[in-house]
């Protein structure tokens, strides 16, 4: 009874606290990731009120908790103090009486005694198990997720033979990114995106790999829509390359095959080489064993986006999406690439996302976007 009035004592405080000890993690890294802008804007006092702040209700959670599990404790306590009185009160009595012998005392009451640790320890359930079961609902709420799209299997395979966007319709929350765009990908060519900020490049390559789904219209790969299609099969056909490449704190040879896991030395020098890093890696201490740090911060920015063209000529998949790829590249680098691009263009397919003309002109065609439209 004791730890069932402990716990409806304690309510919800479980899920607050770890609700709040996740906030205050996440704040903690998310200033970690951001200090250089910290330290450049001057924020850091304002950031350390805010994690103290955060810190001071998280502890003021955690005593409310701790003080609650101490009076269940107590009360405990008190009860077997109590119990164990009664025993021996009663066996004392039935000693005088004459009932029972000196062994008919000790042996109750020692067992008495004996038998409350596991009651001791059920009745501390009433405060610790609060932690317990907010921490296994926070991990079933992310379980429970349902995913934007569900993995599609049992189609027949695929192989590319080009792509097309047929009057596509998709807004993010209720704000429409793209309204009726149409697009046509012939096999083997290269075609180029342009637009403004926020017009829907982005977004359509994203559709294309099948990330989220169009709201109406279609999206299709081979002839066939996109949902059509066994989601391995369309990622073997698609490589997508981003101007903000992730790199995991692993060596340079382990981010690269990500994307083809048995690729030997030789295969990550060759599209090492194509995305124009071979000669930087070469330099480096460790040459491809060299670890690239958390989130790659030990690589600038131009450094990450070649490392992220290479993984993309590692895939070497017949359909490539190219989203800024050579936004922090110099223009010597740039040159490279896209040499390397008109090389490989054989056998492939390119869209190609860019606000650089330079990096334009190796499109067959270029498709401009404008209010979710193509034009």
């Amino acid at each position: 009874m004791i730890p069932l009035a402990v716990s409806r004592a304690s309510g919800d405080a479980g899920l607050r606290f770890r609700t709040k000890s996740g906030e205050l993690s996440g704040l903690v890294l998310d200033s970690l990731r951001g200090l250089s802008e910290t330290i450049q804007y001057g924020d850091g006092v304002s950031r350390l009120d805010r994690i103290r702040q955060e810190t001071q209700a998280l502890a003021e959670d955690e005593v409310h908790m701790k003080r609650l599990a101490g009076r269940g404790q107590a009360v405990t306590g008190a009860v077997i103090f109590a119990f164990d009185a009664l025993m021996l009160v009663l066996c004392a009595a039935l000693y005088q009486a004459g009932a029972v012998g000196f062994d008919g005392v000790v042996i109750p009451v020692l067992a008495l005694m004996s038998s409350f640790g596991p009651v001791v320890a059920l009745a501390n359930l009433g405060g610790t198990l609060q932690n317990t079961f907010a921490a296994a609902n926070r991990v079933l709420a992310l379980l429970d997720e349902a995913p934007v799209v569900d993995e599609i299997r049992g189609e027949a395979p695929c192989r590319f033979r080009g792509a097309e966007a047929q009057d596509v319709r998709f807004s993010y929350g209720g704000e429409e990114i793209l309204s009726g765009l149409s697009m046509e990908i012939p096999r083997g060519s290269v075609i180029g995106v342009v637009g403004k900020s926020g017009s829907g490049k982005s977004t359509l390559l994203k559709l294309f790999l099948r990330f989220w789904e169009t709201q109406s219209g279609c999206v299709s790969v081979s002839g066939r829509s996109v949902n059509e299609i066994n989601t391995a099969d369309l990622r073997t056909m698609e490589s997508y390359v981003t101007q903000d490449t992730h790199l995991f704190h692993d060596s340079i040879a382990a981010n690269l095959r990500i994307a083809k896991p048995d690729a030997t030395q030789a295969e990550l020098e060759d599209a090492c080489r194509k995305a124009s890093v071979h000669d930087f890696i070469q330099s480096l201490p460790q040459g491809y064993n060299t670890p690239v740090g958390e989130l790659g911060d030990t690589l600038s920015g131009g450094e990450r986006q070649r490392l992220g063209l290479a993984r993309a000529f590692l895939h070497n998949a017949p359909f490539l999406l190219l989203d800024e790829p050579t936004s922090n590249l110099d223009s010597l680098n740039e040159a490279a690439i896209l040499k390397s691009l008109g090389q490989a263009r054989e056998g492939r397919t390119v869209v190609l996302v860019s606000h650089r003309l330079s990096t334009l002109r190796i499109a067959d065609r270029i498709v401009a976007v404008e209010n979710g439209r193509s034009c």
